[in-house]
C-alpha cells in the first residue's frame, strides 16, 4: 500500500513507520521533522494548514514517482502527528493543534477518495491519565464501552477527533479506524524505566497499569490495513501484560477496592482490555518487559 503517514518522526511513528515499511508498503512521513529513513519519504509538513495538508496528500512523494504514466494515489492514510500530552505547551495551543489537524487530514483524506483512515486516539480519553487528583475507572477491565469523560486538553482533543471521524465515516463510508494507544514504550526503555515501576505499582496507575511496546504498536497499524469493512471503530491498544510486577488480585486489592469487576481476569492480564483488538483484528502482541528485565516477583502490595 501507498500510505501516507503523519507525525512518523515522533516516539510511536519513528518505529511504527518503518514496521510498515518492513511489511513492504510505500511510506510517505508528513511531519516538521524529518524522520530520516532511506526508506521513507519525508514531507515537511505543517497539519494545521488545510492547504498544505490536502496538496501534500495530493501530490507525489518521491522523484521516481515522476516517472510514472499518472499521479499515484495513497491507499491508506495513518495519522500520528499530534502535540502528544499536556504540559508541552498551552492547553489552548494543544487542543487547537490536535483538533485542527485532525479535521484537516480526514476532510483532505476523504475527499482525495481514501478509504482506509488509521488514527492515534489516546488512553487518556477515559479521563484518568491526566485528572487532577485521583481518578478510577468505574469498572476494569476498560474496555471501549467505558465512558469517555477527560478534563485535559490533550484527552479533549482525542474525543474531538474521535467524533470528527465517526462523522467523516458517516459522510463517506469509509473505513475509519480509531487507536486508543497506551503509553508507548520503546525497547530501549524497558531497562532504564521498568525497574521503578516493577517495585512501586502505584507509579502506573495513570496508565491503568498498562503500556504498549512500539513493535506491537506497528503490528496492531499493519492489521488495520489489512482488514476491511468494519466501518468507524476504536480500539484500545496495550499489551496483553501490566506494566507491574504485582498480581491482577493485589492491584484490585490494593487500588480498585470497590470498582466493579466486569469478569474474571488472569494473573498478569492487562487491566486495559484488548479483547475487541483480538477479536475484530487478529491483534496478538508479542513483546513483553519479562523479555528484558528480570521479574522481582510479586512485589510489594
Amino acid at each position: 500500500m501507498r500510505i501516507f503517514f503523519t507525525g512518523g518522526s515522533g516516539k510511536a511513528g519513528r518505529h511504527v513507520a518503518p514496521y510498515l515499511v518492513e511489511q513492504g508498503h510505500q511510506v510517505t512521513n508528513a511531519d516538521l521533522v524529518p524522520l530520516g529513513h532511506p526508506s521513507i519519504a519525508d514531507l515537511r509538513i505543517d497539519l494545521t494548514d488545510a492547504g498544505e495538508t490536502y496538496s501534500a496528500l495530493a501530490g507525489p512523494a518521491t522523484f521516481a514517482e515522476l516517472d510514472l504514466p499518472e499521479q499515484p494515489t495513497y491507499d491508506a492514510v495513518v495519522h500520528f502527528a499530534a502535540v502528544p500530552r499536556i504540559l508541552l505547551t498551552s492547553d489552548a495551543a494543544t487542543y487547537a493543534t490536535n483538533v485542527v489537524s485532525t479535521y484537516n487530514v480526514l476532510e483532505a483524506a476523504t475527499r482525495l477518495g481514501v478509504r482506509k483512515i488509521v488514527f492515534a486516539s489516546s488512553e487518556t480519553t477515559y479521563g484518568i491519565c491526566f485528572a487532577q487528583g485521583e481518578r478510577r475507572p468505574l469498572y476494569v477491565p476498560v474496555d471501549e464501552e467505558h465512558p469517555t469523560v477527560p478534563e485535559d486538553a490533550y484527552a479533549m482533543s482525542k474525543v474531538a477527533g474521535e467524533v470528527t471521524a465517526r462523522s467523516f465515516h458517516a459522510r463517506t463510508g469509509a473505513d475509519i479506524y480509531g487507536l486508543r494507544i497506551n503509553n508507548v514504550i520503546e525497547p530501549h526503555e524497558y531497562a532504564e524505566k521498568f525497574p521503578p515501576f516493577l517495585t512501586d505499582p502505584a507509579r502506573r496507575r495513570r496508565n491503568l497499569f498498562a503500556y504498549i511496546d512500539a513493535r506491537d504498536l506497528g503490528q496492531m497499524v499493519q492489521r488495520c490495513l489489512e482488514t476491511d469493512g468494519l466501518g468507524y471503530q476504536v480500539f484500545n491498544v496495550a499489551n496483553a501484560d501490566m506494566s507491574v510486577a504485582v498480581t491482577t488480585q493485589q492491584i484490585l486489592d490494593r487500588f480498585y477496592d470497590g470498582v466493579d469487576l466486569r469478569r474474571e481476569m488472569s494473573r498478569d492480564e492487562t487491566f486495559y482490555a484488548i479483547d475487541k483488538a483480538r477479536d475484530l483484528l487478529g491483534y496478538a502482541p508479542r513483546h513483553s518487559w519479562r523479555d528484558v528485565v528480570p521479574d522481582p516477583g510479586s512485589g510489594p502490595a
